[in-house]
């Protein structure tokens, strides 16, 4: 008998109000004794960080870092990680930073306990064994990498973006501290935020959707719907902060159990072509993706439009709830949030819908509900950044 398990959690998740201590109970829990941070040049710098290498060194740990991080990481980084690890004899990983600098520490762990180059496991038929060691420390609220099951490395020569899977490589460990996000920029907070948005909502809609995950996405909407606004008005309220990194983690955690749809495509499409930021990416892509799902799930649909704020008149049609609710969306991310215009990017609608094909067989397009093919894609892709009128 094959069971079809709906919920899976691997990963260790602590909240905690101190980050140094933390960590160093990690370790010492786990008898790690040689850590290599992961993280960018930036966070290197940041006294919280600092302090928490100090606390390590000063209790007999040994710390290595690798800094080398930057956005869209290509193969070549996690190349770079791996013989940072392997020079400094490392038995574990700490990544600090956003979903950049996890998934380079993910790589790395896939390589190190695997073996190989992180390339071959862009194929799904390679085996991945249990990788333990990866603690994560996120200091974005969206990508969710601290608890997803995924990484996605940027294939220089072609252009695109390619996701590995792995229930096997999660993070050991999760540790959540919104006092790493205090000084999160507000634009970054907008594209982040919206980013665990859409991985609610399209885990939602995807064809993967259980009643058990469906619970949990709404939460996750829910939860942004009321504490996003004020983390973006107000980047140093840390009830705000925490919430928003509460509902990123939960959506990243059914990432690996609801997975994304075509938006998610288009974004990693476009994305790796135009250099469009991943969270801004999957927050133009919506509600197109909200608008074709509407004759297969309108209730669905309208729900979100619920958690938006919608009030429905009893003799409202559930298409024309369905129908409101994209544009409830479309306020919330312009209006309420103030995402910036797709426009700003320079980038015409012909360009945007060229690449259908490409989207199309993007390994999460199969999670669309319905059929899915060029001309759905190019549909899709003509709504890209629509605004209201």
């Amino acid at each position: 008998m094959s069971l079809d398990v709906k919920l899976l959690q691997r990963v260790k998740v602590i909240d905690t109000d101190n980050l140094a201590q933390t960590v160093l109970e990690v370790l010492q829990t786990e008898n790690y004794h040689r850590p290599l941070f992961i993280m960018d040049g930036f966070l290197a710098k940041v006294q919280l960080v600092q302090d928490t290498q100090k606390l390590l060194k000063d209790n007999g740990i040994d710390v290595a870092v690798f800094d080398k991080v930057v956005s869209d990481p290509p193969a070549q980084t996690i190349r770079d990680g791996v013989t940072a690890f392997e020079a400094a004899k490392a038995d574990s990983i700490i990544a600090i930073g956003g979903g950049s600098s996890i998934d380079v520490a993910r790589g790395v762990n896939i390589v190190r306990t695997n073996g190989g180059d992180i390339m071959d496991y862009t194929d799904p038929k390679k085996e991945i064994k249990v990788c333990k060691g990866l603690i994560a420390v996120p200091t974005t609220s969206g990508t969710g990498s601290e608890m997803s099951n995924a990484l996605v490395v940027t294939d220089v020569k072609t252009e695109k973006k390619l996701a590995i899977l792995s229930d096997n490589a999660v993070s050991e460990y999760a540790i959540l501290n919104p006092d790493l996000l205090l000084s999160l920029p507000t634009k970054m907070t907008i594209a982040t935020g919206l980013d665990a948005f859409s991985h609610a909502a399209e885990g939602y809609t995807s064809r993967l959707s259980s009643p058990i995950t469906d619970a949990v996405c709404e939460k996750v909407m829910f939860l942004l719907a009321n504490y996003l606004p004020t983390a973006v008005k107000d980047g140093q309220n840390r009830k705000a902060r925490q919430e928003v990194m509460v509902a990123a983690a939960l959506a990243g955690w059914m990432l690996n159990n609801a997975g994304t749809n075509a938006g998610h495509s288009m974004a990693h499409i476009l994305g790796s072509k135009y250099h469009i930021v991943h969270g801004e990416a999957v927050a133009y892509a919506l509600p197109s993706v909200l608008t074709a799902v509407s004759d297969l799930m309108p209730e669905k649909v309208a729900e979100i439009g619920q958690i938006l704020g919608l009030n429905y008149a009893e003799d409202e049609s559930m298409a024309d709830r369905a129908a409101a609710a994209v544009k409830q969306y479309q306020h919330f991310r312009d209006d309420v949030l103030g995402l910036h215009p797709f426009s700003d990017y320079g980038i015409s609608s012909e360009q945007v819908v060229s690449n259908a094909k490409a989207v199309a067989t993007e390994q999460f397009a199969s999670n669309m509900p319905g059929e899915m093919n060029e001309q759905v894609a190019a549909k899709l892709l003509a709504g890209f950044g629509k605004r209201l009128d």
